[in-house]
């Protein structure tokens, strides 16, 4: 929608004022704090993707995408299981209509995430363009019954992909901007996130996240596509490669999250309570539980992938699996040696099983066929991979088991 299309909207006439203060000023008693969460989610996440070679990267990050998009959907109360994500993933959908239309939804979820992860927002996550891109990207595959919502009053309100709401709405308590400031404030923010330096960037991410959610842009599918929004930003901010996720960390904590976001809509309180229609101190205690989640998420995925437990826990998984039958003999050195490496040649594993060619390959087919690993294709080179179904072996506690 253009500045001129805006222009015939309900338009209450709100300005930068009433969606201030952005972030605590340099000067607020709050900023010491803040200022030591942010250096340190950028010094623990920056580490955690140090700590792992490329090979093990980029297959772990495709767990943690359909992870993340399990715990942001299930923030909005749709659980569809990371099992059932990956089974969708792989067009094998629920004949139940109802966890179809969620594998739907949760498949075009990832597929946003993917997107961003590749580099594809080239904009700055913030800029009005790049929100509205995200929610079409979102929406444009959901089923129909997804994007139609009943309003307090009974009325059908549909949520167009790409387009910022025309009506005004309610959400609890709080009652967002009226559409016609929503590009408005949206342009402020982008402006003046965007000019903050380096830890004031990786601390916008919670105040931005906030401040969003408060604008409610979109007639549905805002706390998700902020959600992706914070991916977006802690990706390029702090190098999170997708090896964490932001929302696990949320969701775990979701009655918390949802009272201090209500929280960070109270009106300022008075003079020391910062600059602005809005509480500088309710703000500052939403973006540091918001950095205490990120940090206690990048700390959590540290402990799981730390070399020795991880070899221990796949050895572990291996040695059972050979016992009944599920991998044959020899899986677990093959599985040690790609641990150890990153990835393996297939004419290596013979010698190194002491076994035929033919053995070989079964040895790695059955390997294949369990998703334990991955290659690009038959004679590429051997990876590892971390599929849903072994996350409760090899992950344990990334999320429930099925």
């Amino acid at each position: 929608m253009t500045a001129a299309e805006d222009a015939v909207l309900n338009d209450k006439g709100e300005m930068a004022f009433d969606v201030e203060p952005l972030i605590p000023e340099e000067a607020s008693k709050h900023r010491p704090l803040l200022n030591d969460l942010a250096l340190e989610l950028a010094t623990c996440s920056a580490e955690l993707s140090a700590s792992l070679p490329p090979a093990i990267r980029a297959p772990l990050s495709d767990l943690v995408r359909s992870m993340n998009c399990y715990y942001s959907n299930l923030i909005e109360g749709h659980d569809t299981h990371p099992i059932d994500v990956e089974r969708a993933l792989r067009k094998d959908f629920s004949a139940d209509p109802k966890q179809r239309d969620l594998q739907i939804e949760a498949v075009s979820h990832i597929e946003v995430q993917k997107w961003i992860d590749g580099g594809g927002l080239e904009l700055h996550p913030l800029d009005p363009e790049a929100l509205c891109e995200i929610h079409r990207r979102f929406c444009d595959g959901l089923p129909d019954n997804l994007l139609v919502q009943t309003d307090a009053e009974g009325n059908e309100v549909r949520t167009v992909p790409g387009e910022f709401r025309k009506d005004f709405v309610g959400v609890g308590k709080h009652v967002p901007p009226s559409p016609g400031a929503v590009r408005r404030l949206l342009n402020h923010m982008h402006r003046m996130y965007a000019m903050q330096g380096r830890l004031g960037s990786v601390l916008a991410v919670g105040c931005a996240h906030h401040r969003l959610v408060w604008v409610h842009p979109f007639s549905d599918m805002n706390g998700r596509v902020s959600r992706m929004v914070a991916h977006a930003m802690l990706r390029d901010l702090v190098g999170s490669e997708g090896l964490w996720s932001a929302s696990r960390g949320l969701a775990r904590n979701v009655e918390d999250y949802r009272a201090r976001l209500a929280a960070a809509d109270d009106q300022r309180a008075g003079g020391a309570d910062g600059r602005g229609a809005l509480s500088e101190a309710r703000l500052a205690e939403f973006a540091e539980f918001f950095l205490r989640c990120c940090i206690d998420q990048v700390s959590f995925m540290k402990d799981l992938v730390r070399p020795a437990e991880l070899r221990g826990r796949v050895m572990a998984w291996a040695a059972s699996e050979e016992m009944r039958g599920g991998v044959l003999k020899g899986s677990d050195r093959v599985l040690r040696a790609i641990l150890m490496e990153g990835e393996l040649d297939r004419g290596a594993i013979p010698g190194m099983l002491g076994v035929s060619d033919r053995q070989a390959r079964k040895v790695t087919s059955r390997l294949i066929e369990r998703e334990a690993l991955a290659s690009d294709g038959p004679r590429a080179p051997l990876r590892l991979h971390f599929p849903a179904t072994l996350a409760s072996a090899w992950m344990p506690n990334l999320f429930p088991d099925k």
